[in-house]
């Protein structure tokens, strides 16, 4: 039910801050820059890009945040997001970019 009423940046959100409590967040459908595109949903929402900015981080390598992110939102991507990009960041790195 939660997933015919939230759109697919509302889901990946809800799900991201539920993982990592981030001190900033953003999702943002690029779907629109991919219409035509092999792999491109006619109704959007398969291209999105993130960046999140989280504790968790800490520690952690690009890899391993980027696999982090990957595991939470597994389901989606098999459901059908295309392509994720992310910027994934420590808040001491955010602040200093």
């Amino acid at each position: 039910m939660l997933n015919t009423i939230l759109s697919v940046a509302e889901r990946m959100e809800l799900l991201l801050r539920e993982a990592f409590s981030p001190s900033h967040l953003e999702v943002i459908d690029e779907s629109a820059l991919h219409a035509g595109h092999a792999g491109a949903n006619p109704g959007g929402e398969s291209h999105f890009r993130v960046v999140i900015v989280s504790d968790r981080f800490a520690e952690t390598g690009r890899v391993q945040r980027q696999q982090l992110v990957y595991g939470v939102l597994d389901e989606m991507i098999k459901d059908g997001i295309h392509a994720l990009s992310m910027v994934t960041s420590t808040p001491e790195e955010y602040a200093d970019r």
